[in-house]
């Protein structure tokens, strides 16, 4: 867990999983900046994924589609996944990471 510190000070180099719980008060360059410290190539070649977990119908929702539209600009993949497909054990693709 980290605060908005990681996006400019913290090195995460082993790190292969990162969950943004609220990305409503970052800027689109933190976003990049937080998905830069984790989706590195790994030493090991393991990949890596970078989750952000918004509510439906929120203000969240329209900062997470503004950072999308940002980060598909930069040549990253992204994909939605809807919870109810989760919940419902449907088949998800496994999340994309840099194209």
């Amino acid at each position: 867990m980290v605060s908005k510190v990681a996006n400019f000070s913290i090195d995460l180099p082993d790190a292969t999983v990162a969950i943004q719980v609220s990305g409503s008060f970052g800027s689109r360059q933190e976003e990049a900046q937080r998905l830069g410290r984790v989706l590195r190539p790994k030493g090991d070649g393991r990949a890596a994924r970078f989750y952000t977990v918004v509510a439906r119908d929120t203000v969240d929702a329209d900062f997470a589609a503004h950072r999308q539209r940002f980060l598909a600009e930069q040549g990253y993949a992204y994909r939605i996944v809807d919870a109810d497909d989760v919940l419902h054990g449907k088949d998800v693709p496994p999340a994309a990471g840099p194209a």
